[in-house]
């Protein structure tokens, strides 16, 4: 008989996040066990569905002690899931590690740059690793995308035009997404992955140009090694275009190469389950990997917006 395979034991931390339910179903879709949550909110309901016996916490002190008891008691954390606020990323890495676990974190990993290298000294300290979710690099579409352009003419340098739209209420603007200390705004909040999947497939940047930074959209351009890009990011509804509105759909996704639509609307169902069998197996994204779209979003966070001169995204001729 076949032996079974070892379950792994893990925490979440920000259990009560919109992304939350994704490492819930992931944990559980991988076979392992969560056997403790944090959240300071405290609707976790959705628990019920995936690990109704796992131990809960609102204070971090208390499910900090209660790591450090299972660790006593020969019980050890083998993975830390950290879905809290962007700019307690950090922290929470440093937590996991320091209690002896490897952390998956959700994007953006850090807001900083430097932030990533402290942590790579902890990784040697400790031994532990850090990985982060670039579900984009596993998106069939994507793959495809990346191999067309790996197999191009070595000169061939594409235009592209990425256009990422999902509207949000009144809240976002409330909660620390809406601030720019904590969130790192709307290009590191819901673009960081675009930007990753952007230098993963066409090479380092060798110009930044920002057209557009508001608190609710923003829009530039990029110079990569093999791409000139103009993209445009928002959560304002009234960008979405007209015939997608009437549709009564609040998100649209598009990159256009060379004027042709590149189709990534569906797939994303079961990425981060894919992410975490990557991860388990010790091939998941490092911090090394996440470097280069952290400099593009902290470089696009500092630098002050042109308004609409040179190679702007199509739809600022719409902004006010």
């Amino acid at each position: 008989m076949k032996n079974k395979e070892k379950q792994a034991n893990f925490a979440l931390i920000g259990v009560a996040g919109f992304i939350a339910v994704r490492h819930l179903k992931a944990i559980k879709d991988t076979n392992n066990i969560l056997l403790a949550a944090l959240d300071k909110f405290d609707s976790v309901g959705v628990m019920d569905g995936f690990f109704p016996y796992s131990d809960f916490f609102v204070e971090f002190e208390r499910f900090d002690r209660h790591i450090d008891k299972l660790r006593r008691v020969g019980t050890k954390i083998d993975y830390v899931s950290i879905c809290s606020p962007n700019y307690l990323h950090d922290s929470h890495i440093r937590f996991a590690l320091r209690h002896q676990a490897d952390a998956i974190c959700e994007k953006p990993i850090v807001l900083n740059p430097w932030n990533i290298e402290a942590l790579q000294e902890i990784e040697k300290e400790t031994g532990k690793r850090v990985n982060t979710i670039f579900q984009l690099r596993l998106h069939p579409s994507i793959i495809k995308l990346k191999k067309i352009i790996d197999e191009s003419p070595k000169d061939k340098i594409f235009n592209l035009d990425l256009t990422y739209i999902t509207s949000r209420g009144n809240w976002y603007f409330i909660s620390w997404k809406g601030d720019i200390q904590k969130s790192g705004g709307v290009a590191t909040n819901i673009g960081v992955h675009f930007f990753d999947m952007l230098t993963w497939i066409f090479g380092n940047v060798k110009k930044n140009v920002v057209h557009i930074s508001q608190n609710n959209k923003a829009a530039g351009y990029l110079e990569l090694e093999k791409a000139r890009v103009r993209w445009f990011l928002s959560v304002d509804k009234n960008d979405i275009p007209v015939k997608i509105k009437e549709n009564g759909q609040r998100t649209f996704r598009s990159i256009k190469l060379e004027g042709k639509e590149i189709e990534f609307s569906d797939g994303f169902t079961d990425l981060h389950t894919i992410s975490y069998q990557k991860i388990l197996r010790g091939k998941g994204f490092c911090l090394e990997d996440a470097k280069k779209s952290i400099e593009t979003v902290y470089a696009i966070r500092n630098t002050e917006p042109i308004g609409l001169k040179g190679e702007y995204h199509p739809i600022c001729r719409n902004i006010s």
